[in-house]
């Protein structure tokens, strides 16, 4: 049990790619769906959401999938169920990130499922982050959405792939004409 909890709870040093333009994985997991959303809340325009889930083997620290201020922390309750389904990305308990970078935004939801019972960010309100920063930690299996606003990004993933948090480019900023 000692051992499963140093393996478990790992934080492998990571740098995130230089290229201003490439948006990284927040989790290490699985891509389990991308999805196109009207998000109203916060980015208040439609937008493209991002799904991982992390099974009890994957690192479970979270980074920052792009640069920028931290504009919103918030912790939200909710239900517990299992986040493989759709419905726990608007019903289960979760704690949200708006990170606003200089090019895109990028809201983070941190969602617990029905074995883990604990999601943390370590991050302060207007506390500026680098890409590839961690900035928080689902303990034993969760799902981690990063929506963007759908005009800013070109999603280069699909469901299925495996992704690494701070490091595989999940999306390209779309560059202004």
């Amino acid at each position: 049990a000692a051992g499963y909890m140093l393996y478990f709870f790992r934080d492998p040093q990571r740098t995130a790619p230089a290229d201003p333009n490439v948006i990284v994985a927040g989790a290490d997991g699985v891509v389990m769906s991308i999805k196109e959303i009207r998000e109203d809340e916060y980015l208040k325009t439609d937008a493209v959401r991002i799904s991982i889930f992390l099974s009890l083997f994957d690192v479970h620290v979270n980074r920052a999938p792009i640069a920028g201020k931290i504009a919103f922390l918030g912790y939200f309750p909710g239900e517990r169920f299992f986040t493989f389904d759709e419905k726990s990305s608007e019903f289960n308990q979760h704690n949200s990130i708006l990170i606003e970078g200089p090019q895109t935004r990028c809201l983070v939801n941190q969602i617990v499922g029905p074995v883990a019972r604990r999601v943390v960010y370590w991050l302060k309100l207007n506390q500026m982050v680098q890409k590839g920063d961690r900035i928080g930690m689902m303990k034993f299996g969760s799902r981690l959405d990063m929506i963007f606003p759908k005009a800013d990004v070109e999603v280069v993933i699909k469901p299925g792939d495996r992704v690494q948090a701070g490091l595989t480019v999940v999306a390209l900023r779309k560059l202004s004409d």
